[in-house]
């Protein structure tokens, strides 16, 4: 059986480090090309978006070699949010979208993430056929049907109506401060456009991208500089996006940090009490606080888990029929306006809870007590599996064993990079302490 190269959002890795090579690029989009042109013809399309960093022009390269060598015609976005390669790759009619981003990892890194025609990421058994495309070689076209490639170069502005068009009618965001982090990333450009257009007064930060950067001190994973720039400022609010704009985070007035369950549990009561939540559900993984699982039974609203990963969210989302979904790293989904996690669209949505309620950035923020949570990461080299010693495993049963009743653990290898990821819940913190470093303490052990 051919080992697959996607984890839990595509491709990742450290940029001209296998896989992520521009040999293995033009490879993908060979087999890309291949899986979705698979009648012949020369009617088919992909859509590539980017974010800021410098790989990104070889990897855009690579794939549209591959792909137009398969008789596949590429349409080149340049750098656009996510979200923005999967709505186009819906509205231009595209058999395929490729957004060529790390999301929150650093510049030196570099992913691949797919969108079928739809606008939805790939299934797994796409993603199971394309690697063995990959392995096994493709046949290119013959000389006539070789592919074209062109720009398009109202991608962004598409993308930005879009988003304009889900803000409520009549709104606007006159006598609003609004700093906007965009992590020198893919929304560097369109985030603070929306909102001046939408009335906002535009505090921007982090909107110079050099190629080296996006991510750097910045951003939805390091929010101090938005946070001192909220108070200095004396915004009303801050908005924090990653690297490609598929999550947020969100500051109040007084730079304090409102993570994706905070935010999620404000949209999920609103849009109850509206009648617009589907089935009274929330879904969201199993890293969401405990006290967002309490704050949402109170209001007779369930909250459906998935492993971690936006794609397993929506695949849940799909599944049931529901339309409210996220991750505590602020990623939100809402499938009535997008198919996958949107920073900037979650952040509009916040802004208009402020201007509907007259409540303070603050007051919206804190929607329940959080159970105090720890997470700590344990870096593994490559071969390694540290899960599987005896000794570890044991600890983690000890450990369960502690918290059975006060709280609950979780233990995962990260689907993006080479890292154990030990978490924790518990309302004793001398307990919560005690048990997430006792796992980690195990697990580098077992790594000398």
């Amino acid at each position: 059986m051919t080992e697959t190269l996607f984890g839990t959002d595509g491709i990742r890795g450290t940029a001209n480090v296998a896989p992520m090579t521009a040999d293995m690029a033009l490879r993908i989009g060979a087999a890309a090309g291949r899986y979705f042109r698979n009648d012949g013809s020369n009617g088919h399309r992909v859509v590539i978006g980017k974010d800021t960093r410098l790989s990104g022009y070889m990897f855009e390269s690579a794939l549209t070699a591959g792909l137009t060598s398969t008789g596949m015609n590429v349409l080149l976005l340049g750098p656009v949010p996510t979200p923005a390669v999967g709505l186009l790759t819906q509205s231009m009619r595209a058999d395929l979208g490729i957004m060529i981003s790390a999301s929150h990892n650093p510049a030196h890194d570099n992913g691949i993430k797919f969108f079928g025609p739809d606008g939805f990421k790939l299934s797994d058994a796409a993603e199971a056929e394309i690697t063995r495309l990959i392995h096994d070689g493709v046949e290119p076209a013959k000389a006539a049907n070789i592919g074209r490639a062109k720009r398009i170069d109202d991608g962004r502005f598409r993308y930005a109506e879009r988003l304009k068009a889900t803000f409520p009618h009549g709104m606007r965001l006159d006598g609003l401060r609004v700093v906007i982090d965009c992590a020198h990333g893919a929304a560097h450009r369109v985030a603070p456009e929306v909102l001046w257009e939408l009335g906002a007064t535009v505090i921007p930060v982090g909107t110079a991208p050099n190629g080296f950067n996006i991510n750097d001190g910045c951003g939805s994973t390091s929010t101090a500089l938005a946070a001192r720039t909220v108070v200095e400022q004396g915004a009303h609010v801050g908005i924090c996006l990653d690297g490609d704009a598929d999550r947020v985070m969100i500051l109040d007035e007084d730079g304090r940090v409102a993570d994706g369950d905070q935010l999620m549990a404000l949209m999920a009561t609103r849009w109850a009490d509206a009648g617009r939540l589907a089935n009274r559900t929330l879904v969201a993984t199993v890293m969401s606080n405990l006290g967002l699982e309490r704050h949402l039974a109170e209001r007779d609203i369930t909250l459906e888990r998935t492993a971690v990963g936006d794609r397993h969210v929506v695949t849940a989302m799909r599944a049931g029929g529901h339309n409210l979904g996220g991750e505590q790293s602020g990623h939100i989904v809402m499938t009535d306006y997008a198919t996958t996690g949107d920073g900037l669209l979650a952040g509009l949505q916040f802004l208009a809870a402020m201007i509907e309620t007259g409540q303070p950035a603050s007051a919206l923020t804190q929607q329940f007590a959080t159970v105090p949570q720890m997470l700590k990461n344990v870096r593994y080299a490559a071969g390694a599996d540290p899960l599987g010693h005896a000794a570890v495993q044991d600890c983690i049963k000890a450990a369960e064993a502690r918290l059975q009743g006060q709280g609950r653990l979780l233990i995962r290898k990260s689907g993006t990079e080479p890292l154990i990821r030990v978490m924790a819940e518990c309302e004793d913190d001398a307990v919560l302490v005690e048990v997430v470093d006792g796992i980690v303490a195990a697990v580098e052990r077992s790594l000398r």
